[in-house]
């Protein structure tokens, strides 16, 4: 029986209602499915370690280390721990080689020395070794010897520098370390020992002694040194039971009467007077005779000496350096003094 049109339209609808109703259908299923699927586990995220604070580090300056490497002549060898104890700042040597500084463009040579000093540090009054540096501008080496004395010794010694194994080295600059030292042009020069203080104790205590008498030597040819000026002596009479230790002024003393008052003190017999002024008499014409030589030395020098050499003489400057004043080390504002030694003097300014 052929089929009526309206009914194959509403056939029609039909098929497609069901189709519409499977799909909605397969859609619920599938979303069920994924709804009572198991969680899958969450990746575990590795807790980063904490990363340490960066350090920073003060860069170095140029010639930060110039005062340490400036040998401390005469300082004994046992308190050279208690220099280098305490941080101190020579920012103002270094600063003088900057431009302005009276340093600045020229040939210098630099050592070092120590003066124990009473200073003030944490509320209490201490017994400092103060290091100091000492800054020659010369277009030659100052000198090449040393001085030794002491209050302990008869007379002093003016030897070479190299007896003492010292010498005037290059002093390189922290940035240029890394060059080659032949090729540099160095302006800069430290008075430097190789003594080992390892190798001491292999030397008699009389050599190890006199590192600690040593002073720079320095002969001004155009001043009269001071023991020419002088004229004292100094006297150590053998005498018995205990040997006269005195000085003789030939200008002012009168050889009778030093010696009389000498045995009123019962510092001299009377029975070695006699043979005590033969003694104070020998001594006055050694250093008359000593002062002579040295007068007749220096006009000689003066004599044979060139005018450029001259002009180096006059124009040479001595200038001294203290540490500056720092949070962490000793006030040292009020020991501070020109004095340098007995050969060099008084330096031209202190720092």
């Amino acid at each position: 029986m052929p089929m009526r049109k309206g009914a194959k339209r509403k056939r029609v609808q039909k098929d497609k209602e069901e189709e519409v109703v499977k799909a909605s259908s397969s859609s619920q299923d599938n979303h069920k499915q994924e709804s009572t699927k198991a969680p899958t586990r969450a990746k575990r995220v590795k807790a980063s370690k904490p990363q340490p604070e960066p350090e920073y580090f003060e860069d170095k300056r140029n010639l930060e280390d110039l005062w340490k490497e400036a040998f401390p002549v005469g300082t004994e060898w046992d308190q050279l721990d208690a220099v280098y104890q305490f941080n101190w700042n020579f920012s103002n040597l270094e600063d003088a080689f900057e431009e302005g500084g009276v340093l600045h463009g020229k040939k210098v040579y630099l050592f070092g020395c120590t003066e124990p000093q009473l200073v003030p540090y944490k509320d209490e009054q201490k017994v400092i070794c103060v290091p100091a540096v000492v800054a020659i501008v010369s277009p030659f080496p100052p000198s090449d010897k040393i001085g030794i004395n002491s209050v302990q010794r008869e007379s002093e010694e003016i030897i070479p520098m190299k007896q003492m194994k010292m010498d005037w080295v290059p002093y390189i600059p922290l940035e240029n370390r890394e060059s080659q030292v032949d090729r540099l042009k160095s302006q800069i020069f430290i008075l430097s020992c190789t003594q080992r203080r390892s190798a001491l104790r292999h030397l008699k205590i009389d050599r190890v002694k006199k590192y600690e008498y040593c002073l720079p030597y320095f002969y001004h040819p155009f001043k009269e040194d001071e023991l020419e000026q002088s004229t004292e002596v100094q006297i150590i009479f053998p005498a018995e039971p205990k040997p006269v230790f005195c000085e003789f002024d030939w200008e002012l003393d009168e050889l009778e009467e030093f010696a009389d008052n000498l045995i009123k003190e019962e510092e001299l017999s009377e029975d070695q007077k006699d043979a005590f002024k033969e003694f104070v008499k020998e001594k006055v014409r050694e250093a008359k005779k000593a002062n002579r030589e040295a007068r007749e030395s220096r006009k000689k020098v003066l004599a044979e000496m060139s005018e450029e050499t001259k002009k180096a003489y006059e124009n040479m400057r001595f200038y001294k350096f203290y540490p500056v004043e720092t949070p962490d080390t000793p006030d040292i504002s009020k020991v501070k003094a020109p004095f340098i030694n007995r050969y060099y003097g008084k330096a031209h300014e202190v720092f």
